[in-house]
């Protein structure tokens, strides 16, 4: 069993918890129960397994899947395990698994995708993504300068549904958006002062939705892609919606009128 923080090896696993050194590793962490079963099911190349003796005992059937899959299994005492862990109560077990290139996605159809420009909140990127797998869109891309796609709150707040969902970073989203649009597809982006609800948007065609920073919204660059421009209509002076609710009342609406 593992004890000292000073082990190379903890020290390495708790490097995971900062961006660059996920990359510089080409790893990430899977943080809980829920998400490791999530990936052992998407079949996902799983490195390390590290948990307490108590999550041992009462997990002995995902364990044993572990110990086949990945490189190394350790036993670690509770307080190395949150020491290793982002989260303030982890429930005994984090692991890592590779990171996979996501530059490009062999998508051939699209009835509905999702762009997201420079989201900074891992919280947001999350719940969007879980929202995605929901509402059945079929790829989701985001801008090279957004939250890390494999940031550990992001893998906590899509609640399991990451490892469902086609994704991709560009760093040319106007690129992906001229490639679609040349396919077909409708683009819409969602901007404040936009004439147009999203209700009144025909989501019955092949259609790829973009949103924008939390804050600055979509640059005119890429708004300027779009075909149609669509507001969400706000009442009692409500400036504005978390962008992950955005996201959820435009693709539940096209869910509704594509089923």
């Amino acid at each position: 069993m593992l004890t000292s923080l000073q082990n190379p090896f903890i020290k390495q696993l708790r490097k995971l918890h900062r961006s660059k050194f996920r990359h510089q590793e080409n790893l990430f962490l899977l943080e809980g129960t829920h998400l490791l079963e999530s990936a052992c099911a998407s079949d996902l190349a799983i490195v390390t397994v590290c948990c307490t003796p108590e999550w041992q005992e009462n997990h002995q059937q995902i364990w044993e899947v572990v110990q086949k899959r990945a490189e190394r299994t350790e036993l670690v005492t509770a307080e190395i395990l949150k020491a290793i862990a982002t989260t303030v109560n982890p429930d005994g077990v984090v692991a890592t698994a590779k990171r996979t290139s996501r530059d490009s996605l062999p998508l051939t159809k699209l009835n509905l995708g999702l762009v997201l420009e420079r989201l900074q909140d891992p919280g947001n990127l999350g719940t969007i993504i879980r929202t995605a797998v929901a509402a059945k869109v079929d790829a989701l891309w985001v801008s090279g300068d957004s939250v890390d796609l494999d940031n550990p709150k992001v893998l906590r707040s899509s609640a399991g549904e990451w490892f469902k969902l086609p994704m991709a970073v560009s760093n040319n989203l106007g690129a992906v958006v001229n490639e679609w649009k040349s396919q077909g597809s409708q683009i819409v982006a969602t901007l404040p002062q936009a004439k147009t609800s999203y209700w009144e948007i025909d989501f019955q065609r092949p259609t790829m939705i973009l949103l924008g920073n939390e804050g600055a919204g979509l640059s005119p660059e890429l708004a300027s892609l779009a075909d149609v421009q669509a507001n969400i209509p706000l009442a009692n002076q409500v400036e504005s919606l978390n962008v992950a609710i955005a996201a959820a009342l435009l693709l539940y609406e096209a869910q509704r009128q594509q089923n």
